[in-house]
């Protein structure tokens, strides 16, 4: 997807910075100034993987409580211009977490609001 592509009528927002926040928080600053910090646990059980995620009925497969608390990004990796794959410390791996998807997950009280 090209810089000035849009996607359902609005422009794709793309990560300015991606970084770890602290031991269980990743960071991302987005190119329009937004910050979001993601939980990593939050982030590993809402991974949209095949795996995790019923590629049919799109309903959930993995059972978040066999994510533990104390999972953690092993690294972050860039997947083109539209996403990111975590390699998580439980051995997972085959999640691609897309920028509109991680942007959609923001925990912030602005975007929690807007999702209703």
């Amino acid at each position: 997807m090209g810089r000035n592509e849009v996607t359902g009528g609005e422009k794709t927002v793309r990560p300015k910075s991606i970084r770890k926040e602290d031991e269980f928080h990743l960071q991302i600053t987005w190119e329009d100034g937004h910050e979001s910090s993601y939980n990593t646990a939050a982030l590993r059980r809402a991974c949209p993987c095949a795996g995790c995620v019923d590629e049919w009925s799109g309903e959930a497969i993995l059972d978040p409580l066999a994510v533990l608390d104390s999972v953690k990004p092993v690294r972050v990796e860039p997947v083109g211009h539209y996403a990111i794959r975590i390699v998580w410390d439980d051995g997972h791996d085959s999640g691609i977490y897309t920028f509109e998807n991680l942007r959609s997950l923001c925990p912030c009280a602005d975007c929690s609001r807007r999702r209703g």
